[in-house]
């Protein structure tokens, strides 16, 4: 086997699990880091907060303004990172990316705080309330999740990491998990 540290890091839970598990892990980091491609074909990240994760869909307030529609349109896949270093838990999001400045959508995910980052330009159109025209929702949906579960104590890990150099076996001091397509779609359809 090439990669024992895969095979011993590997788990065997139910899709509810993992995605309890990958919530877990998002939930305390808080910021991501939203990766896309621009038009020149460079890849471009840029840290942000979702204003809801819906299930497995994270949802963004972005300014129509900023460039990143353009991205999307030219190349809609995109990946999300959490990484918490207190944990060293850390997660990864491929999906899709769409962007829409339907009012319904805007309204169900917006919050008063998200105007200080548009700010009133004194027209009475460009506010930085929900229904300024610059305000767009960039809908994320995965395709596949990967992330590690740190399931030792700091000791725990240090212990791992010498054992698995002393003794040439594989340090195991976590868990990891994917979560792909099919169980993607199976975790959407319980949630119907």
């Amino acid at each position: 086997m090439s990669d024992p540290y895969s095979a011993k890091s590997s788990t065997n839970a139910t899709p509810q699990e993992k995605l309890d598990l990958f919530h877990s892990i998002i939930k305390p980091v808080k910021t991501s880091m939203l990766v896309s491609r621009n038009t020149d074909s460079f890849l471009h990240s840029r840290a942000m907060t979702p204003v809801s994760v819906d299930h497995l869909t994270f949802y963004y307030i972005a300014n129509v303004k900023s460039g990143k529609t353009k991205e999307f349109e030219n190349d809609s896949h995109v990946n999300i990172s959490y990484y918490d270093p207190a944990s060293t838990n850390w997660a990864s999001l491929a999906g899709t990316a769409t962007v829409t400045q339907d009012q319904k959508v805007i309204e169900s995910v917006w919050n008063p705080g998200l105007k200080a980052w548009f700010g009133d330009l004194g027209d009475g159109k460009h506010t930085g309330d929900k229904d300024d025209p610059r305000i767009m929702v960039i809908v994320v949906k995965p395709v596949s999740i990967h992330f590690w579960h740190n399931t030792s104590s700091k000791l725990g890990f240090t212990y791992e990491v010498v054992k698995g150099a002393v003794t040439g076996d594989v340090a195991s001091p976590g868990e990891l998990m994917t979560i792909e397509n099919d169980e993607i779609e199976l975790i959407n359809g319980l949630k119907k």
